[in-house]
Formats: structure tokens, C-alpha cells, sequence
């Protein structure tokens, strides 16, 4: 210890970027550990760092008395005259100790107490540095693997990118480089600040179009709001506090060229940029471009909409596996509903049809019942009198005898229902192959399982020809149970499989038909050659 530590401390500070007072203290802590191992907890002991001859001076303080009890802490009037002769009974005198006497195993506690406390000034200084950048990006190498976290060197720190936080179809090397969101930083982590990294979140996609776009930078354009699938799809919705400048051009930029950024560096996830309005309407068509739609349906108490749209837009609307209504409704942030104009008319027919059934309920009230979500007289009888009088023109009073006559409305449209299953029924048992040969008729169809058939007959549909004659599909989805949508699918199916069968009906028709001509065909031609020969005998 009798070396110029002033030259180490000082490359340590510059290494590690601490500053010197920081490593000072953790030395003279360092050394106050190894102290009171090698000569006792109970001793007072001070260490102090000796700036000009760049020494650890390590300090035993003892009570200067005429007759001395305790060796330790004590020390006799003599003794400490010849140390300082001013000392006086009563003083507290400091004796300086040989720092080469702390032994090797205080020396190692030293170093182990100093390289401790240099790493917990480290890891305050990487928080300090990295508190503050939450919600920013961070560009990093992969250095490696952790079960199946991805462990990135940011060169200050390091960070960890979970699994959670990963897209799947992304895949990493050690080397390769990476752009991340700073999702958090957590002080307390064991081994330091940990800085948590995340590819999946909208802000990463908020991010990169910031960095991108100036006039997002300089506050002309702003992103309203995002929604995002990781991998697969995303959208945001743009607007402009200047009206000479379009929030979507800017976003995309000249022939595409800052949303391709974006794109690629979200490795081919596609990028919806919708302009946005302060109406929720007109916010909710803009997000579910390029589709058109027909009439939007509100309601307000569910903060739900009702979208129509053309026939043909139907499964665009949707998107593939419901992704582009489901990133609509998170990017508006209202629960939507899509359905196409046929399938409204089907719901309309169903609800004139049973909503006309319950007394005192003409056509106006059958339209604002329709808008309020009533769509049956079940509706009306499952609901409670509250959200009855919620709609107009209906009171406590008129509610309770709606929902009364409501009720034999839903009894009377039961018993139909059984009626109808159980004729269905007789006449599957009596067709040629029965009961179960028409259900395994079923099975030969494409999309049609063992569940599908089984609910199919808890409805009351024992044949093909029973499903495909019903006209309300509608009904067939509810009595059913397998949904609007699936029941569409079922009479696709259906109409698809019948088709396929009478084709095949004809074909061997005209096989025989044309084998027949063919046979005449070759008869003809022997007959002509048999007469050709016996003409030339006669010659």
C-alpha cells in the first residue's frame, strides 16, 4: 500500500468513467473493512486518503488516561506525550497503524470490498445515463443467448430483449445488429440496472416514423394514434396542424421512400397510414381503407359501431383472419362490428318478422329498436327495464308488458322451430339411406366436421337438402348455433358439393352416348371397307 495510488485512481476514472471523489471513498471504505477484520470491529478506526503522497492512512483512536484499564481503547499520559506532547488527559488520540500489517487475507477482503463498491458506481452511473431514455430507441450488437432472451451490447451496458418481446418471425445472430424500444429501466435488478427492449410495441413503429419524418419532428404532423400486429400488419392514423401539408404524403414520402424505411427495418411488416378525424365515423371508415363502406350504425352505450359494407368488400373488410377489423378497432378504439349488406337485410327481414310479433310495436319502433341493438323479440325479453327505457318513446310501464308479451313471442317461435325439426326429422329417418346416412352424407363435404353436424341436428337439420333449402341464413346460424358467418359457409359448401354431384350425374351419360357413336362410327367404316373389297373381286 505504500505505492502512488493517485496514478491508478486516475485510470481507473477514466476507464470506467466514475469520478475520482466516488473511487476515493470506496477505496478508504475498502480499506476500513480489511482494518477491522485484522484488528478488531470493536477499535474505533478512521481511514483517510492522503492526496499528496497518495497513500491509504488508516487511523486507531484511543482515549489518553493516567491509569490505563483497556489496552485497546486506551492509551497512558506518557505514552501519548511521546506521540503528541500536547496531548492532554481526556483527548482522543489518533495512532497511526501500518497498513503492511493487515495480512493477506485483510488484503483480499480489501480488494473484493473496492471492486464491489466500483461496480455499484458503475451500475449507478449506466441507470443515471439510462433512466431517462425509457420510450427512446437504442441500437445495440447481439452478443448472445439466454433461454431465449437475446442479450444486446448498447457499449456502456448491457440489455436484455425477452421473448415476450420478440417477433417471431425475426431471427437474430450473434454480431448482427439491432434496433429495439427502451420499454423500461429497473434499478434493483440483481447484478445492476436492467434495460428492458422490446421490437413488439407500437411505440417502436412511433418511433421509427419520428425519426424519419422532419415534420413529425418539428410538430406539423402528428401521430394520432397505432395499432399494431408485430410481423404481420400495423397502422397509424396522421394528422397535420398545417393544411398545405399532407400528413399521409409525408409519411410516405417520395415514391414510398420513408414508409419503406420503416418497413424495412421492421423486416417486411406492412404499414396501413390513415388520416385521422375528430369523427369517430369518419375515423373508422379511414381505418378500414381501402374498403368502401356503405352506413356506419353507432352506438353510443356499448361504444360500439355497426359497419356495412357492399358484399364484395365483405372478407376485405375483415382482412385475413379478422386482422384488418381487429387493427381498426384498436387504432379508433371503439368495439366494431362488420357485416355486409345482405347478411343487414337477412338481420332486417328476422327482426321485422319477430320484433312485429310483440303488441304495440309498429314500424318506427321496430327501426329504433333495430338501432338500439334489439334484432329479436329474445332481445327484448333477455333484456333488463333499464335498457329498455333507455330507448325513446318507451317507459318503465310499456317496457314490462314488451318484455311480457316478448316472451310468448320467443314460446310461440320455440314451438315452430320444434315443429319444424321434428317433420325435418321424420323425413330424414324416412328418406332412402335414413338417419345416419344422410349425416354421413355430410362428412363428404368440404369444411364440414362431426361438431358441425351435430349442432346442425341440435337445430333441427338432419339433411343436405334440408340445410340447403333453408333460405334464412340468419336463423339457421342461431337455431343452430354455429354462428351467421359459419352458416353462410355451410350452404357455400353445400351448393358447391350438389353441383359437383349433378355434374357427375351427367358425365357418365355422355360417355355411353359418345361411346355409342363411336361404335357406330367404326361399324360404318367396316361396312364401307367390306364393300370397297368385294367391288374390287368383281373387277
Amino acid at each position: 500500500m505504500q505505492s502512488n495510488l493517485n496514478h491508478t485512481l486516475e485510470m481507473v476514472g477514466k476507464e470506467k468513467g466514475i469520478d475520482r471523489e466516488i473511487l476515493i471513498e470506496a477505496l478508504e471504505m475498502a480499506m476500513l473493512t480489511a482494518a477491522k477484520k485484522r484488528f478488531g470491529a470493536d477499535r474505533e478506526i478512521e481511514v483517510h486518503f492522503n492526496e499528496e503522497s497518495g497513500e491509504v492512512e488508516i487511523f486507531e483512536f484511543r482515549t489518553v488516561v493516567k491509569k490505563v484499564s483497556d489496552p485497546e481503547c486506551e492509551v497512558s499520559t506518557e505514552e501519548a506525550a511521546q506521540l503528541d506532547p500536547e496531548a492532554q488527559e481526556g483527548d482522543s488520540l489518533g495512532i497511526k497503524l501500518d497498513t503492511s500489517e493487515l495480512g493477506r487475507i485483510a488484503a483480499q477482503t480489501a480488494k473484493q470490498v473496492l471492486i464491489q463498491k466500483v461496480r455499484e458506481a458503475d451500475h449507478a452511473l449506466v441507470y443515471e445515463e439510462y433512466k431517462d431514455r425509457r420510450n427512446e430507441l437504442a441500437t445495440g450488437i447481439v452478443r448472445r443467448f439466454e433461454r431465449g432472451n437475446i442479450i444486446v451490447d448498447l457499449g456502456r451496458a448491457e440489455a436484455v430483449l425477452p421473448m415476450r418481446e420478440q417477433v417471431p418471425r425475426e431471427s437474430y445472430r450473434a454480431g448482427d445488429r439491432i434496433q429495439a424500444y427502451v420499454l423500461d429501466v429497473l434499478e434493483e435488478a440483481k447484478g445492476g440496472p436492467q434495460i428492458i427492449l422490446s421490437r413488439t410495441t407500437q411505440g417502436l413503429l412511433i418511433k421509427l416514423f419520428e425519426m424519419e419524418v422532419p415534420e413529425i419532428d418539428e410538430g406539423i404532423v402528428t401521430i394520432e394514434a397505432a395499432a399494431r400486429e408485430p410481423g404481420a400488419r400495423s397502422k397509424i392514423a396522421v394528422s397535420s396542424r398545417d393544411s398545405d401539408v399532407d400528413p399521409v404524403g409525408a409519411c410516405v414520402g417520395m415514391k414510398g421512400s420513408r414508409v419503406q424505411a420503416v418497413v424495412q427495418e421492421l423486416r417486411g411488416e406492412k404499414i396501413d397510414i390513415v388520416p385521422y378525424s375528430s369523427d369517430p365515423a369518419t375515423f373508422v371508415c379511414n381505418s378500414l381503407a381501402p374498403v368502401e363502406v356503405s352506413r356506419v350504425i353507432i352506438n353510443e352505450d356499448s361504444h360500439g359501431m355497426e359497419i356495412i359494407v357492399p358484399d364484395d368488400q365483405l372478407s376485405l373488410g375483415i382482412g385475413r383472419k379478422g386482422q384488418n377489423v381487429r387493427l381498426a378497432s384498436q387504432l379508433a378504439g371503439w368495439k366494431l362490428d362488420i357485416n355486409s349488406e345482405s347478411r343487414v337485410a337477412e338481420m332486417w327481414k328476422n327482426a321485422i318478422n319477430s320484433l312485429g310479433k310483440i303488441d304495440g310495436v309498429g314500424d318506427i319502433m321496430i327501426d329504433t329498436l333495430y338501432k338500439y341493438g334489439f334484432r329479436s323479440a329474445r332481445d327484448v325479453m333477455m333484456s333488463t327495464i333499464e335498457q329498455l327505457t333507455d330507448v325513446p318513446g318507451i317507459g318503465a310501464k310499456v317496457a314490462e308488458k314488451m318484455q311480457r308479451s316478448a316472451a310468448r313471442v320467443v314460446a310461440e317461435e320455440e314451438q315452430e322451430l320444434r315443429a319444424a325439426a321434428q317433420e325435418r326429422r321424420a323425413a330424414a329417418e324416412a328418406s332412402e339411406v335414413g338417419l345416419d346416412g344422410e349425416q354421413e352424407r355430410f362428412l363428404e363435404i368440404r369444411g364440414i366436421g362431426d361438431k358441425t353436424i351435430e349442432q346442425l341436428a341440435e337445430g333441427g337439420y338432419y339433411t343436405i337438402m334440408q340445410v340447403h333449402e333453408e333460405e334464412n341464413v340468419v336463423k339457421l346460424g342461431e337455431v343452430s348455433g354455429i354462428g351467421i358467418k359459419k352458416a353462410r359457409q355451410v350452404k357455400q359448401a353445400i351448393t358447391v358439393y350438389l353441383e359437383e354431384q349433378a355434374r357427375a350425374a351427367i358425365l357418365p351419360d355422355l360417355e355411353v352416348q359418345q361411346e355409342a357413336t363411336d361404335e357406330s362410327g367404326q361399324i360404318a367404316e367396316d361396312t364401307n371397307a367390306a364393300s370397297d373389297e368385294a367391288q374390287e373381286q368383281d373387277d
